[in-house]
């Protein structure tokens, strides 16, 4: 199976760069290129054909920037995985990428193997983060609990735990003996309930709330 991918940059030789590598890697494929954020709302909104499964987006470009082009995706097309590419390493413009729906943040200097990881990782868990990352997050979340505004069946809480692993949803499915269509089921209510966006928020949501402890 083939998965594709779109890179938005406005520097067009690394964007072609980039799409060089990532169409060397035997998964991925790159559907198109957009100079910004507006151009790659404007390509989802002109057809379904235009949307990928992964979006690699830089941060800092004119008209719709990276973190502005994340949260559109993110609240009109949350199937789509946002993969930040920047070279943008300020903490608090990874924590905003981060907080609007982006699975993983990566630097631009990240070598080629690591970067065919990462998009395999995404297409397999819903994110990637380096332990930079990881411990950026864990250390931005505040301890104010919130659990007990929130009702959960057994089966939600375990899955919950298992979803802070490395584990991939089929394997998710595996270990707790039900079909991978039921662990769907327990991922898009929890998503509803804790009104989270993808993976990361639900780690998030369950270190916060000591649900699970890394």
């Amino acid at each position: 199976m083939t998965y594709s991918v779109v890179v938005v940059d406005d520097h067009t030789l690394l964007s072609q760069a980039i799409e060089g590598m990532v169409n060397s890697f035997d998964k991925f494929k790159v559907l198109y290129t957009s100079k910004n954020g507006q151009e790659l709302v404007d390509k989802f909104k002109i057809s379904a054909k235009n949307v990928p499964d992964i979006v690699l987006m830089d941060v800092n470009m004119p008209v719709m920037n990276g973190i502005e082009a994340t949260e559109w995706v993110s609240e009109n097309f949350p199937a789509v995985n946002v993969m930040a590419l920047s070279v943008e390493d300020a903490e608090n413009t990874m924590l905003k990428m981060l907080k609007v729906g982006a699975v993983g943040y990566l630097l631009k200097d990240t070598e080629k193997n690591v970067l065919e990881k990462a998009l395999l990782e995404v297409m397999d868990n819903g994110f990637y983060h380096t332990r930079n990352v990881t411990t950026l997050l864990l250390n931005s979340i505040s301890g104010k609990n919130e659990k007990e505004n929130v009702n959960f069946k057994c089966n939600e809480m375990i899955f919950m735990k298992l979803a802070c692993s490395e584990l991939t949803y089929k394997e998710i499915a595996d270990k707790m003996f039900l079909s991978p269509k039921t662990i769907d089921g327990y991922r898009d209510s929890l998503f509803t309930k804790l009104n989270v966006r993808n993976r990361v928020g639900l780690v998030i949501y369950a270190v916060k709330n000591k649900i699970y402890t890394p």
